[in-house]
């Protein structure tokens, strides 16, 4: 059963301004993903709304502010230009139905408790994943930024029409772009305590452009409807079911991973710790009701949560407040917007562009690590050239393989043959002195540490170097986790050593440990006797049979 997320009036005062202030820095990032999108300038506002009103109350996350945000405008981008294309009459229609479906992978995702697992990538991936995004967006930006009416679909078929748009800039709506862009930037510290630079930007190059340039052709936003968004049923069609489906998980997918990175920002700001499976339930929930009625995929936005909690933000009262300012704004001023230009929140997305591109690691991932560095630009190629998944997936596959392969080399030497008592070891003085009476006769075969399916090789090439003795200790005592790969590997041996007429002990082994050799039947390969002796005892027996006591 959901169950509304944390509200209290204990921070009244501070949840209002938080959310009003959030509010405010809410508006004009939603005209301009909005726009950017392609669902127009309203569905960007109602997505801000409903994502954001829905989160906040059935969300895990009391500080967590909802809306678009770059990665999802990204998506979208892609989801309504490819529905659209190939069905012009319920293209639209069908992207709206991408969202509610990536909302309701978002509550499956939540109900299957698999929020923790969504953000555990490697940090090079997420990186550059994020990175990739940001240029993604930018490029999208090119065609308004310089005053082109129908920016090409796609990156590619942006970047291939550069010469093209180069040609048909429009210098008015590029120095709008460009302004907008300066004051983002250049806006003093002391100032965006008070206005927000996108606010104040989305202001000036307004009415710079109604006063300077009002006699025109300047693009505009146009009428955005003051009243409640009509509902918009779930669309179908047959032939385009396999690709709503993808997109969906894409989009649930990102919006998943968007918003527990966010919550954890919020966590370190706010000294608490979120939901990650609530805070999925309440994401999905937002942007299925968001999908009904129009609006844009949303997910937790980083900027938004920063400045509700730098405001004094402390329960999800301040979403709820931020999302009921936005929506009076819609109903009452909406037409106010209207006369916003194009140039002027192409300018703001593209700042956004810039912002979600980590130049801190850009910098210095070839000096923390080159194999990091590397799978960091490939994300990054992946993700602008190819596929946003494609890269995720690519990009964590590579990772993970490398890790692996780091921790097998590491447990590897952990796997070491010993048949006398000098050298490094961690054993007593009398289990010592016993491999030095029995001349090389007996073999303490050590394993340390978790033996995962790696080390497996490590056991079958000491095993095999084993020429000639006459007792095999295997020795388990200082084993974590026994796989099920190394525990095979080590019934291999003990089989091997038995058909040489080797005796053979299995000592040391105690709880899970324990059980896996019970499942392996190793009490049908060696006498229960050789399996619950201790070390020392198994070393007493082995010398003892060696006749060298």
């Amino acid at each position: 059963m959901m169950i509304t997320n944390r509200i209290n009036f204990h921070h009244l005062k501070g949840d209002l301004f938080g959310g009003v202030t959030a509010a405010v820095i809410a508006l004009p990032m939603a005209l301009a993903f909005g726009v950017a999108s392609g669902a127009g300038a309203a569905s960007g506002l109602w997505g801000a709304v409903l994502v954001g009103f829905f989160a906040a109350l059935f969300g895990g996350t009391p500080t967590l502010i909802s809306e678009p945000t770059g990665p999802m405008t990204v998506v979208m981008t892609t989801v309504i230009a490819g529905l659209t294309a190939a069905n012009p009459e319920n293209g639209m229609a069908m992207a709206f139905t991408v969202v509610m479906l990536a909302g309701a992978f978002q509550i499956l995702f939540g109900l299957l408790k698999l929020g923790r697992y969504i953000t555990m990538m490697p940090y090079t991936v997420i990186s550059g994943f994020m990175s990739g995004i940001g240029i993604i967006l930018i490029i999208l930006q090119i065609g308004p930024f310089l005053g082109q009416a129908i920016p090409p679909r796609g990156v590619m078929g942006t970047l291939r029409a550069i010469p093209e748009l180069l040609g048909q800039t429009q210098p008015i709506e590029t120095f709008l772009a460009l302004l907008t862009v300066a004051i983002i930037w250049f806006t003093p510290s002391r100032f965006k305590q008070l206005v927000p630079p996108q606010l104040l930007a989305l202001v000036a190059g307004t009415v710079i452009s109604l006063l300077i340039f009002g006699g025109e052709d300047i693009r505009r936003i146009g009428w955005i409807p003051s009243g409640l968004p009509p509902l918009q049923l779930p669309t179908f069609m047959p032939g385009e079911i396999q690709r709503m489906l993808f997109y969906g998980a894409v989009l649930g997918m990102l919006g998943s991973i968007d918003a527990l990175l966010t919550s954890m920002v919020a966590d370190s700001l706010t000294r608490t710790e979120h939901n990650s499976n609530k805070e999925l339930l309440g994401q999905g929930l937002g942007n299925v009701v968001s999908g009904l009625f129009g609006g844009i995929a949303g997910a937790g936005a980083t900027m938004g949560t920063v400045v509700n909690i730098q405001a004094g933000g402390r329960t999800a009262l301040s979403g709820l407040t931020r999302a009921v300012v936005l929506m009076v704004v819609i109903l009452g001023a909406s037409g106010l917007a209207s006369s916003i230009p194009m140039a002027v929140l192409a300018g703001i997305a593209l700042k956004v562009g810039i912002d979600i591109i980590d130049w801190g690691f850009l910098k210095r991932a070839h000096h923390l690590s080159m194999k990091g560095a590397l799978i960091m630009y490939g994300v990054i190629l992946l993700t602008v050239l190819v596929d946003l998944m494609v890269a995720v997936g690519v990009g964590v596959f590579v990772a993970n393989f490398l890790t692996i392969e780091r921790m097998n080399t590491l447990e590897s030497q952990g796997v070491k043959a010993i048949s006398t008592g000098d050298g490094d070891t961690d054993l007593s003085v009398a289990e010592k002195r016993l491999l030095d009476q029995a001349k090389g006769k007996v073999l303490l075969f050590q394993l340390n540490g978790a033996m995962i399916f790696g080390v497996a090789k490590a056991i079958s090439r000491e095993h095999n170097a084993i020429t000639s003795c006459d007792s095999v200790i295997f020795d388990l005592t200082s084993v974590t986790h026994l796989g099920v790969t190394a525990a095979l590997a080590l019934e291999n041996a003990v089989e091997e050593a038995v058909e040489k007429g080797r005796a053979v002990y299995v000592v040391g082994a105690t709880g899970t440990t324990f059980q896996r050799l019970e499942k392996l039947r190793m009490f049908e390969i060696l006498p229960p006797e050789r399996v619950t002796l201790s070390r020392l005892v198994a070393l007493n027996q082995a010398v003892a049979k060696a006749g060298v006591a």
